[in-house]
């Protein structure tokens, strides 16, 4: 995923970058909307709903989603004891009204954003896909939502338009994908990216770790207690 996230940034010729997951479905003029509202240190993302994939349409039966946090580092099955990024529903229960049409959101889900290309290239550059630090899948919204709230940027949900995207379950990965060794090696990587980031280990930044957690406390699942916000391992 990331080699062709970096193959893309390399081929593309205007002043916006947008990644988005093949199984999505768009509203009408959503680029534009997206375009228009995206300020220069800005990652932004639109509102999210489930995709319906037999009709390949939104399923307005279903709940959307405008907003993500980051979780304190928690067991969380294949990825081991990490931060991940659930939405954040009673965020969006507590800001429908209209002023919040664009709104920042601490983390976001990572299946549609787009940014400035010249402000990415900056602040974030090509995605980091070794192995040994955030493997060639995953984390890509802990990777970039990061380096934008703590090197300055902003993290901005778009709700004037919309996409829908398909949760996968099992049935829709080829056989051998959930092998063993892809849920090991998911665990080391997902457990290297929440120790780098809350040690403040990130080179650049301008903001603690710690900082993202006051600027939207209360968050869920953080402790009370600000010692504690610390990864488990160096307890």
């Amino acid at each position: 995923m990331r080699a062709a996230i970096n193959a893309g940034i390399i081929k593309s010729k205007g002043e916006f970058l947008m990644k988005c997951d093949a199984h999505c479905a768009f509203a009408k003029g959503f680029d534009k909307i997206l375009s228009e509202n995206c300020a220069e240190d800005w990652l932004v993302i639109p509102r999210r709903y489930s995709l319906n994939y037999t009709k390949w349409q939104r399923d307005k039966g279903r709940p959307y989603r405008d907003y993500h946090f980051l979780t304190y580092p928690t067991p969380n099955g294949i990825y081991g004891t990490t931060i991940s990024n659930p939405a954040w529903m009673e965020r969006g229960r507590q800001r429908k009204d209209s002023k919040y049409d664009i709104d920042d959101t601490m983390t976001f889900q990572g299946s549609c954003w787009m940014v400035n290309k010249q402000y990415f290239s900056k602040r974030v550059g090509f995605l980091d896909d070794r192995i040994e630090t955030y493997s060639p899948f995953g984390a890509e919204p802990l990777e970039i939502g990061l380096k934008y709230w703590l090197g300055g940027g902003q993290v901005k949900v778009i709700k004037k338009t919309w996409y829908a995207h398909l949760s996968k379950r099992k049935s829709h990965y080829q056989t051998g994908l959930f092998t063993k060794r892809y849920k090991l090696n998911q665990a080391r990587s997902r457990t290297w990216v929440s120790k780098h980031w809350m040690e403040n280990a990130e080179p650049g930044m301008i903001h603690p770790f710690s900082w993202l957690i006051e600027k939207f406390w209360p968050v869920p699942t953080w402790p009370e207690e600000r010692s504690k916000w610390v990864f488990p391992q160096d307890k």
